[in-house]
Order: C-alpha cells, then structure tokens, then sequence
C-alpha cells in the first residue's frame, strides 16, 4: 500500500527540534450560570513530527476541549495554537487534521467502504494528498471483506476501524483521537491499541489522543500530559522510552512499569482536586 505520507524515516522524537504541533498558553474559559469559568488554565504543548501523544487526567479536566481547540472546534480563549506553523483553521482548510471521537458516527445507512469515502465526496478527490484509496484503507484497518457491511452489521471495535479509516482518507498530518476506545471491553481494547500503533507505524501521522487509561497512555505515547482538574492544568509531562514497535509483553517490564507509576503519581499527587471532580 502506497505511504500516506513522505517515505522519509519516523525521526528521532529525541533528537528533532521542529514541532509538528505547538499550543503556547492556550486556555479555555465557558459561560456557566452567567459566571466566566476557567475550564482549561494555560497549558503547552509539543509534539514533534512522527509523535505519538497522549493526554489523560480526570473527567472535568479539559482534555477533549482541548482536543476540540486543536481541531478548530472551539476557540480558545487565550493563547495560540499551530500545526505545522499554521493555525488550527488553516490546518483545517488544507485536511491537516483528522479526528476519531469516541462515538464512531458512522452514518447507518451508508455501507463500510461508502462511509470511508464520504470526506472525498464532501472535499473532492484533489485535496487528497495521498495515493492511497478508500479500499486500501480497509484493507490497512482490518476490514477487508466487510466493505459493504452497514455499521449495524459490525461489532463497536470494527466500527472505530471504519471510523479510523474514514479519518485517514484524505491523509491528514496531524491525528486527533478523542477516547477512541474507551466503550470498547478490555480484549477488544487491547487489540485496537495494537492495530492503532500498527496503522500509525505505516502511515507516520502525528498522533494526539485522549485516554483515561494510564496503561494505555503509556503503551501508546511517546509523550504522556497528565492533566490535574478545576482548572485543568498539564501537572506533569512524561517521555515514553519504551521501544518501538510496542508488544504486549513491554508491559511485563520494568520501564513500563515505572512510567506507569510515575504518570500515576502525577494524577495521584493533585488527589483533592481529583476527588472534588
């Protein structure tokens, strides 16, 4: 299957100083009762070319707004956000972004391979930036031979494989993954957690996604931002130096193990805030 993006290598995530995605003191206030309430208090954010993200904390914390502002969804109310030097609209204009929510929002009455190619007939084909088709992006998320399926007829894992792949089609740069998996039971959780590092070994695309699953925060990221609540705030940010590819059995070890414990602590070590949420 053709790349959907440049052939050149994944970098060195430790060495590459360029930023794929940058959020300078963006925070996010919303009307409540009449009152101005600090949601999202001023936070930063790096993630280089090639990058895996990951953000989690509390419910209440801000991180989908977040993900919502990076995706031009909601403005910020302060600060500033760029994605390739451009900012979240732009981005957006030129099919930067792509976004998974956690409902897959398929629409019932279109079939597997119809649904994947709805941005195309939406935008056009021209701004597809990439060779790869609507039928190999089935074949790359695992659902070779379910193409004319409605999505009453999949299970909820293969519903987020189409809604992924919907997601891929005009080959965005930057992935957005709103708790993609979190309706899904552990098995199936697992097994997507795998298929989402294999899709994002062959596409390259930088990823940022929102778990509230510590072991899947780690397993997943190169980057872990552990988010305290009331206002949210990044508490801590984890550098992930577990090898890649990721295989089940790293989480036996003693690297695994020791991130895991500190982006606990991070979550743990603002306990108040985290039981008045």
């Amino acid at each position: 299957m053709p790349r959907m993006l440049p052939s050149d290598p994944l970098p060195d995530t430790g060495t590459v100083s360029v930023q794929h995605l940058s959020a300078r003191q963006v925070s996010r206030n919303f009307l409540v009762d009449g009152r101005d309430v600090p949601v999202l208090a001023p936070v930063d954010i790096d993630l280089a070319p090639g990058q895996f993200g990951a953000l989690i904390g509390p419910s209440g914390c801000g991180k989908s707004t977040l993900l919502r502002m990076i995706a031009d969804i909601v403005q910020p109310t302060s600060g500033a956000i760029f994605i390739l030097g451009q900012t979240p609209a732009a981005a957006r204009q030129r099919h930067e972004i792509g976004f998974v929510f956690q409902d897959p929002t398929l629409l019932p009455w279109r079939t597997v391979i119809d649904n994947v190619r709805l941005p195309l007939e939406v935008v056009g084909t021209s701004a597809r930036r990439s060779d790869a088709t609507p039928q190999q992006l089935i074949e790359l998320v695992g659902l070779a031979g379910f193409e004319q399926a409605r999505p009453a007829e999949l299970s909820g894992g293969m519903q987020q494989r189409c809604a992924l792949a919907r997601a891929l089609v005009l080959a965005p740069s930057l992935l957005l993954l709103d708790e993609p998996f979190g309706a899904l039971d552990e098995i199936t959780r697992y097994r997507m957690n795998l298929e989402l590092l294999r899709i994002r070994a062959e596409t390259g695309t930088t990823t940022l996604m929102v778990t509230h699953s510590i072991q899947e925060a780690v397993f997943m990221a190169d980057r872990v931002f552990v988010l305290a609540a009331r206002p949210g705030r990044i508490v801590d940010v984890v550098d992930v130096t577990i090898p890649r590819p990721r295989r089940l059995m790293h989480m036996n070890g003693t690297d695994f193990t020791a991130t895991v414990a500190r982006v606990r602590g991070g979550l743990f070590g603002d306990a108040r805030g985290m039981l008045d949420d």
